[in-house]
């Protein structure tokens, strides 16, 4: 019976956490169990090992299709991106055991959850005591933060360099859930918050999907947890070793998940269970807050949907977008709860270990949670990329931004953007190294080839298309070095027009 089913961590008292073979024999049982629950995969990893998705609701079966033909708020739940980080992993785990045996039926009134609990599956597989330096357990071990090709998956959302990422992509079109969940666990400072969370932080993300998490949904869940659990969650932070003391939160840039999702018009929740708290307790916090996220989105699903609706209806073509942002200062003091630890070892390798302790010292100081921008532009009608392009041209059909193909050549007054230096990066980081352009747009009058391809900035992924394709974007094809930009460039080969041809 799906009840008498437990994960790794629960038979090895939160000493170990689940294998892949232990995820995939624990999904295989509950989706035996239950007639809402399916199994089938999304993709596949470096060392082909399969991606399984669970999906949970009263459809007709795991496919795509049978999915959206529901007509239900679609949200997804990513765990183990870094597979140092397990605690999704084992909550999503227990999640669909509850959900086999009958607990929170009622989601599937208007809910199709989507499921994927072992996301950096060859990470997960690269055991070993030493990872994830102090972190309080699993004592056994876990997994290592990259995947088999040493690239941070959480990292690879604009390049699209690792299979896994074309994988999740491939998902987010297929399946288009409204709203996506990833799970993580925290890094770094030491403060007395049992879980942190964060919203979509790009300044080009669609206001009111910000809007909707940081005034209704985020601040309805922690007040919940807080009554329920006497626990205590905030937006995801960090106060810095040096500089001005503050609670600043991580990177703006789509390269990260929730960030990301954001660009493409839905809303996304970035979880984050405190590290230095035990595994059992961060497994459970992990669990608590995925179930609230549920239950408000049961209970608040066309609000979700006419968010999302919105968003894609949303033409972007002539709107001022960020091309470049920096920390914004809260403009008052907040009081943020700060923590202490204890040092402790890890009973069976000796390393050093910080375990948190019963301390809450709250503290005012500013807040850095969100973003300014600092450089802009007015987003075109469309843009114009040469067929040449190959590595753009695929991985623009890789994110399903929508393209067309010229069938005839075709003169036209465009702006191209004139390179007056290019500056590459002396290091490697992901596997590339990044490039940055200094120039301006000028018009010229061009003859574009037929086989040009087309991508018209008024589709619904119009913020997703401006961010990859300008060539100051801070996180586009060009910084990641993907754009063939030749021996010596006098122009960024990819114009733009702001009348639609």
């Amino acid at each position: 019976m799906a009840s008498e089913l437990q994960t790794r961590a629960e038979r090895t008292g939160y000493n170990e956490t689940s294998r892949y073979a232990d995820v995939e024999v624990f999904t295989d049982a509950v989706a035996k169990a239950s007639p809402r629950i399916y199994k089938t995969y999304f993709g596949y990893t470096v060392e082909g090992r399969a991606l399984p998705l669970l999906v949970f609701g009263d459809v007709d079966g795991a496919d795509p299709e049978s999915v959206l033909a529901a007509g239900k708020t679609r949200v997804f739940i990513q765990a183990n991106i870094h597979a140092g980080e397990v605690e999704g992993k084992e909550a999503t785990l227990m999640l669909l055991r509850d959900l086999a045996t009958g607990l929170h039926a009622h989601w599937a009134d208007s809910l199709v959850v989507l499921i994927a609990p072992i996301y950096n599956a060859d990470g997960n597989e690269r055991i070993t005591l030493l990872n994830r330096g102090p972190q309080n357990g699993p004592f056994g071990g876990m997994g290592q933060r990259p995947n088999a090709q040493d690239l941070d998956l959480n990292r690879d959302h604009m390049k699209l360099d690792s299979p896994e990422a074309r994988s999740l992509v491939r998902l987010m079109s297929e399946y288009d859930p409204h709203v996506a969940v990833d799970l993580h666990t925290t890094n770094g400072t030491i403060h007395a918050y049992h879980l942190t969370y964060s919203p979509p932080l790009h300044p080009n993300t669609f206001s009111g999907i910000t809007g909707f998490l940081r005034e209704s949904w985020l601040p309805d869940v922690t007040q919940t947890i807080r009554e329920q659990y006497g626990w205590e969650f905030y937006y995801y932070g960090n106060v810095p070793r040096r500089g001005e003391r503050g609670w600043y939160t991580f990177d703006h840039r789509p390269r990260f998940n929730n960030n990301y999702t954001g660009l493409r018009n839905r809303l996304a929740i970035l979880s984050e269970a405190y590290a230095y708290a035990s595994f059992e307790v961060r497994v459970m916090s992990t669990l608590r807050f995925v179930e609230e996220i549920l239950e408000y989105a049961h209970k608040h699903g066309s609000a979700i949907r006419n968010v999302v609706e919105r968003a894609d209806a949303d033409d972007v073509r002539g709107q001022t977008l960020a091309l470049a942002a920096t920390f914004e200062r809260s403009p008052e003091m907040v009081e943020i709860l700060m923590g202490e630890v204890e040092e402790t070892r890890n009973p069976y390798s000796g390393a050093r270990m910080l375990e948190r302790a019963a301390v809450v010292r709250p503290e005012l100081m500013y807040e850095y949670g969100t973003f300014a921008v600092t450089e802009s532009d007015v987003a075109p009608d469309v843009y114009f990329v040469p067929r040449e392009q190959s590595a753009v041209v695929n991985r623009l059909r890789d994110h399903g931004i929508g393209l067309r193909v010229l069938d005839a050549d075709s003169t036209l007054t465009v702006e191209r953007f004139r390179i007056d230096s290019v500056h590459v990066a002396e290091r490697e980081y992901q596997g590339r190294f990044e490039h940055d352009v200094v120039g301006a747009y000028e018009e010229a009058e061009v003859t574009l080839p037929a086989g040009t391809n087309i991508i018209d900035v008024g589709q619904p992924l119009g913020r997703l298309a401006f961010t990859l394709l300008e060539p100051r974007s801070d996180d586009g094809f060009l910084n990641w070095g993907l754009v063939d930009l030749g021996d010596k460039p006098e122009y960024y080969p990819i114009v733009r027009h702001r009348a639609s041809p």
